[in-house]
């Protein structure tokens, strides 16, 4: 059953940053019903990916993926860092979920068909769109994908990295040397130790690489090819939907924050907005937050502690931050990017 006592607590969160209570009333499932007992979200991220999910000497994470994490948790338990994050490896990821042993997924994971429909777990969005890319020593006077032929290449096992891979190289009638590693760092190694002349992941992971690991970031260069589609994003285990509907919606609320203009520093303002779509999602009117099992307030507290879906992006990997990644695609819809919001209604 749920535990309303901490639900209660959350509520009380909120309604002192914003002046106004709660009234949780909703059925949950069982996930959703052990993150409100233990009072804790259970997050599981990548082992160390630069403006993804990262920690620092002492413990403490940044990353898109965490922030992520972060707002569910604001939203649901009325404080962002009320979250256990554990580290695990590509190959670790979707046994973690399965098993009960993470409650969320944010490692930046491609959503593709196998994964939605035969690992028992459900994808709540996209949280970035990312595509496959190729990093090369820029002594190796490389200045295109299609030149790799005969190259050796390092790829993490168990990635659609790994299989996008050998796609592409036989697409283009070219031979390469695999040379595959479990773990992440174990791959970087690797290839700044010369054991193969090309490394490839996600092109935001490139950037990463490039910009935090490399020990000369100007001896390494990015070619120009994307060579797939990669829509990175959060995921759940099956069997609790109402789990599954919050995973969705803090994500879409963040997106609809930053398409509405509400972003962290101006949410109390917002409060007093007239817009019908802000005054849903900020819980003064309607029953949003009840439709999900959540006091009203489960938004405001995800925009007000974490930010929007913009400033979490700009913190993270914006052009300011090392990574420097403009938003391109990720940018909203209305700016011409694919990040879109279904209506908060």
């Amino acid at each position: 059953m749920r535990n309303f006592k901490l639900l209660a607590a959350a509520a009380v969160t909120a309604a002192g940053v914003a002046g106004v209570a709660a009234a949780p009333t909703a059925q949950a499932g069982e996930v959703m019903d052990s993150v409100m007992e233990n009072g804790t979200l259970r997050c599981g991220v990548n082992t160390g990916l630069a403006g993804f999910s990262i920690a620092d000497d002492q413990g403490n994470w940044t990353g898109l993926d965490v922030e992520y994490c972060r707002a569910v948790a604001a939203a649901v338990l009325g404080d962002p860092e009320a979250v256990q994050f554990v580290e695990l490896s590509a190959q670790q990821r979707f046994t973690a979920l399965q098993a009960g042993e993470i409650d969320i997924l944010s490692r930046n994971t491609t959503w593709t068909l196998t994964r939605d429909v035969s690992l028992g777990i459900h994808f709540a969005g996209v949280t970035f769109y990312d595509g496959q890319g190729f990093m090369v020593p820029a002594d190796l006077g490389v200045d295109s994908a299609k030149d790799l032929s005969g190259a050796s290449v390092c790829v993490q096992s168990g990635t659609t990295t790994e299989l996008n891979l050998a796609d592409y190289f036989r697409a283009q009638g070219m031979d390469f040397e695999p040379v595959v590693f479990e773990g992440f760092e174990e791959s970087l190694s690797a290839f700044f130790a010369g054991r193969c002349q090309v490394y490839t992941t996600d092109k935001s992971g490139l950037a990463a690489i490039k910009s935090v690991d490399a020990p000369d970031p100007d001896a390494y260069k990015i070619l120009p090819e994307t060579i797939s589609k990669e829509p990175l994003g959060p995921s759940v285990a099956r069997g609790d939907d109402e789990w599954f509907a919050v995973a969705k919606w803090v994500l879409f609320a963040l997106i609809q924050a930053e398409e509405s203009g509400v972003n962290s520093e101006n949410v109390d303002e917002m409060m007093d907005s007239d817009n019908p779509t802000i005054k849903r999602m900020l819980g003064q009117s309607g029953d949003m937050g009840e439709k999900l099992g959540l006091d009203p307030k489960w938004a405001y507290r995800a925009i007000k502690m974490v930010g929007n879906y913009g400033e979490i992006y700009a913190r993270n990997v914006g052009p300011e931050t090392p990574l420097g990644l403009e938003r391109g695609v990720n940018d909203l819809w209305t700016e011409g990017g694919l990040m879109y919001a279904p209506p908060i209604r």
